[in-house]
């Protein structure tokens, strides 16, 4: 090391015995198992991964001076078309590391290091984003997500959430399926065909047509240390869920976005396509989201802060809060929530998919799902909004925003509703991302909790989305009026 000069990981303020002791184990593990790469990865702002694959021996260098990256791929909307200027002076955003597209640094997290099972001689670990002083890059989605869950902490709260999340499984094929009509062609060209026909929902036969795989997936997860709960057969053709057991916010993200790269890794190397697209192109599909299930813990006693002694009551005034917030703020959390254009084709009425903003107990067409409640421990609520394909540091952060706003407010909820999609339940969600973007964009909540930075890079980057998306001839379009007129 140069003189003078200190490792990234000290700059930014993480370089902490334990840290170190565990970058220690990575290392005994990197020459026990013969590894000879370690995947650098960051979640960008849609939640996908991208980063750099190393030697192995160099990885473990980067785990002090991090390893740089291009900034551009912060400034991406889905279509992987630059949002604001690389050019321009601070990239348009007043960020100077982001003039020119210059590297920002990855800096490994060790608690998150893994060997991925599926791909020899490969360790994989999350990154968290820093500027060339050590500042924390403020863009990054996974600081956001700590900075969130930090905020709770100092109210004496720590969340614990529940992962749920339903994508559909398909057959890389050049034949077309019988059942229910031509496949469609992914992006990349791939015909597409069924692995099972759906309509029985929870079909004991239905999983026995895709249990190869999903035995696969159980042990290539369970090796990852992501062992599923369950693996369900859902209603709709080739469609599957899967769901874990509670953890903390941040881990509850950190296992979201490393499962839905893990399992299109594993389907694409057994002649499979996985998506966590809400509604994919094929007739008859249903749409896939994205539950979560969250309670409250008191800091200091660790005991369920949702549940409550009191005769009669179902939540005590910490849970009543916090479920007033998530409906108080339930527009503007769905840009963080439903963060594609499809996922909006879920909010219809009477569609075991929430359409308004309302809670219930046991109603699974309420957006909000009271489960248990009074003394129960296992007390919590169910978030029914989510879009499978959302990003999981924005969803989670959504959750604990809009929570903590209700207990700063002592906010009420409205009473619960056995008829959640009728009009006098509760205000309507957002019908298309347009809708969303200008309720997040006018958020003081968000504004206030995220920093008015954060809401215009997000808003400006989902705008250019949408922008595009209004843009374009659909399919319906042709369908409807090409012969017509």
């Amino acid at each position: 090391m140069t003189a003078g000069f200190e490792p990234l990981a000290r700059r930014a303020g993480v370089d902490t015995p334990e840290r170190r002791a565990r970058i220690a184990e990575i290392a005994e593990e990197i020459t026990a198992r013969g590894l000879t790469t370690v995947r650098l990865a960051f979640a960008d702002v849609h939640g996908i991964l991208r980063g750099k694959a190393l030697r192995a021996d160099l990885a473990l260098d980067a785990f002090a001076d991090g390893a740089g990256i291009t900034s551009a791929l912060l400034m991406k909307d889905t279509g992987q078309l630059n949002v604001y200027p690389v050019w321009a002076e601070g990239g348009g955003l007043d960020r100077p590391w982001l003039t020119g597209a210059g590297d920002v640094l990855m800096l490994p997290d060790p608690s998150t290091f893994r060997v991925l099972p599926w791909a020899d001689g490969t360790g994989w670990v999350l990154c968290d984003l820093f500027g060339p002083d050590g500042e924390t890059i403020d863009l990054a989605t996974r600081s956001v997500c700590r900075e969130a869950e930090r905020r709770l902490a100092v109210e004496g709260y720590e969340m614990t959430a529940g992962l749920e999340v339903e994508f559909h499984l398909y057959r890389i094929d050049d034949v077309d399926t019988a059942t229910t009509g031509p496949p469609p062609a992914a992006s990349d060209g791939l015909r597409l065909a069924h692995t099972h026909p759906g309509r029985v929902y929870l079909g004991e036969q239905r999983f026995d047509l895709v249990e190869p795989f999903l035995e696969l997936l159980r042990n290539n997860l369970t090796t990852l240390g992501l062992p599923p709960r369950s693996l369900e057969i859902e209603l709709g053709p080739s469609q599957v869920e899967v769901t874990f057991s509670p953890g903390g916010a941040l881990q509850t993200a950190d296992d979201a976005v490393l499962l839905r790269s893990a399992i299109k890794q594993i389907a694409r190397r057994h002649g499979l396509h996985a998506t966590f697209m809400s509604r994919p192109p094929f007739p008859a599909s249903f749409t896939s989201g994205w539950h979560l299930h969250q309670s409250l813990v008191d800091s200091s006693s660790g005991a369920n802060a949702f549940t409550t002694d009191e005769p009669g009551r179902l939540l005590s005034d910490v849970g009543r809060h916090h479920l007033a917030g998530l409906l108080a703020n339930a527009a503007p959390s769905c840009l963080l929530t439903t963060p594609t254009i499809t996922g909006y084709k879920r909010y219809q009425p009477a569609a075991l998919a929430p359409f308004r903003a309302t809670w219930a107990r046991q109603n699974r067409g309420a957006m909000l799902r009271l489960v248990g409640g009074g003394a129960d421990p296992a007390t919590r609520i169910e978030n029914r909004v989510g879009d499978s394909a959302a990003n999981p540091y924005l969803y989670v952060t959504a959750q604990l925003t809009a929570g903590l706003a209700g207990i700063a407010d002592k906010a009420d909820p409205p009473a619960a509703t056995d008829t959640p999609y009728e009009a006098e339940a509760g205000p309507a969600l957002p019908t298309a991302l347009g809708d969303a973007i200008t309720a997040f964009s006018g958020s003081e909540v968000f504004r206030e909790a995220l920093g008015d930075g954060f809401v215009d890079y997000l808003a400006g980057i989902k705008q250019a989305e949408w922008d595009r998306f209004l843009r374009t001839v659909t399919d319906w379009e042709h369908t409807e009026y090409l012969e017509l007129f």
